[in-house]
């Protein structure tokens, strides 16, 4: 019996497996039939001065002196990977931090739930496709937001915290930190949407019986949460985080990938936009792959 129930355990595990490639196979054909080449060919370019002629291009082998160029005679190209990468530690922690309290509240029961949940996840309708050209490129909108500002008349209330808080010279920097997130609000809110699904659906999966065994021991709402909620929805953190690395470092205002544009489109040097390319995706690998071993060392896995 024990036997026979293993293997039924481990058909069905298998045919999770398979239904799982299944769903992936279009994306994993479309990669092998479309990616693969031109992933190639620009992994080439980078050891290679592009000549470009009619209708083909010819490769001329110069070693390094691409990634040369990118990391020791470009100005900008080294400054905008620090500053990308700082920036990309510091928002995505903000993202973690405001998805996972805004599911903590769309989980609890209150009249319009629904309805207060389709609208956190219109950003993420907001942030795809012509509603993005829309939203970026509107006049109307330009004039409501110059509109709004001068009827503040320059006033600002965090701009009046932030300069009493400097005035004191207590943790100038952190504040700055603190406020330009505030300030950059609208934008975090508006990469969370997906974020916020997941970090819901993980939160779905918590059964209420662990709450009410902590409820019966004596734990607090507060304790509930770094003792039960966080540890339970750890798995989930991880995930989110590979996702916002991943989402940030392919964003529209990411200096390296404008810079990247420029010189392939404008200087027509594909060698060295190839260079700086594959060095900020090799950088964003090793990143992503150092952090998420750190963070799943604290990951809990439960049945």
């Amino acid at each position: 019996m024990k036997k026979n129930l293993n293997g039924k355990v481990s058909g069905l595990e298998k045919r999770r497996a398979w239904t799982g490639v299944l769903f992936c196979s279009p994306f994993i054909i479309g990669f092998i039939l479309f990616m693969i080449k031109p992933m190639f060919q620009s992994f080439m370019m980078t050891f290679c001065e592009v000549q470009v002629g009619a209708g083909k291009f010819d490769l001329v082998f110069t070693g390094l002196t691409n990634l040369n160029k990118a990391f020791r005679v470009d100005p900008d190209f080294s400054r905008f990977l620090l500053e990308g990468f700082a920036r990309m530690i510091v928002y995505s922690l903000a993202i973690m931090v405001f998805s996972f309290f805004v599911a903590l509240v769309l989980n609890q029961e209150f009249h319009g739930r629904a309805l207060v949940r389709a609208i956190f996840f219109l950003p993420v309708i907001l942030s795809s496709g012509v509603i993005l050209g829309l939203e970026t490129n509107n006049s109307v909108i330009a004039m409501i937001q110059a509109d709004i500002s001068d009827s503040m008349q320059g006033v600002s209330i965090t701009v009046v915290l932030e300069d009493i808080l400097k005035t004191a010279g207590v943790g100038v920097r952190a504040y700055e930190q603190v406020f330009t997130l505030i300030d950059n609000i609208y934008d975090i809110a508006l990469a969370s949407g997906i974020q916020i699904i997941v970090m819901l659906s993980g939160l779905q999966t918590i059964p209420k019986s662990m709450y009410e065994a902590a409820s019966i021991e004596g734990c607090t709402a507060w304790e509930s949460l770094w003792k039960v909620t966080f540890p339970m929805v750890s798995s989930i953190f991880l995930v989110n985080w590979v996702y916002t690395i991943v989402d940030f470092s392919m964003r529209t205002d990411n200096d390296v990938m404008s810079k990247v544009s420029d010189i392939m489109v404008q200087n027509l040097n594909y060698g060295l936009a190839s260079a700086m390319a594959w060095s900020y995706f090799v950088i964003t690998i090793a990143f992503l792959a150092l952090s998420s071993f750190i963070i799943s060392r604290r990951v809990y896995y439960y049945e």
